[in-house]
């Protein structure tokens, strides 16, 4: 008797628990065209003026700008200036899948990668990169590393 209430309780609790989990679930409202059209921010420690001087972007963003739209406005805070920008025509759901993100082929990680390289520029003058491994011979961690690195300049964070 003992047993069979304590099965008929976790059966409940179970129950309850995947009703609860199924209901707080987000809903998405956004399409996956306006989800891809999305603005990329980055914040620049320098003023709106340095940033985008006569309205031209920065470069290498300056290299993209007939497919972009940008904006610029002051950072909360006084910290600087927050550069945005975005594809003017979405890209197609199957530019921005999975697999062709990991083959390199979607658009906007070559925005992703432009404004990272604008904002170092505008704040150091140049764009850092990873040194070469000091030895000839990758290790399983440097391989690792290496592999993450060259993810990191399409999908990394800005």
């Amino acid at each position: 008797m003992k047993r069979a209430r304590q099965v008929l309780l976790a059966s409940a609790v179970l129950g309850a628990g995947a009703a609860v989990a199924r209901k707080r679930l987000p809903r998405s409202t956004a399409e996956p065209r306006e989800t891809a059209a999305r603005w990329l921010t980055v914040t620049i420690n320098r003023a709106p003026t340095d940033v985008m001087p006569g309205d031209t972007l920065p470069p290498p963003l300056d290299g993209l700008a007939d497919r972009l739209e940008a904006r610029v406005r002051p950072a909360p805070g006084d910290r600087g200036t927050e550069l945005a920008v975005r594809l003017k025509d979405a890209p197609q759901a199957a530019a921005t899948s999975l697999p062709a993100r990991l083959a390199g082929q979607d658009p906007r990680q070559e925005v992703r990668a432009a404004l990272r390289e604008a904002k170092s520029l505008l704040e150091t003058g140049e764009v850092m990169r990873p040194d070469t491994p000091p030895t000839t011979r990758e290790t399983p961690g440097g391989k690792l590393i290496g592999m993450l690195a060259r993810r990191s300049s399409g999908e990394g964070v800005l």
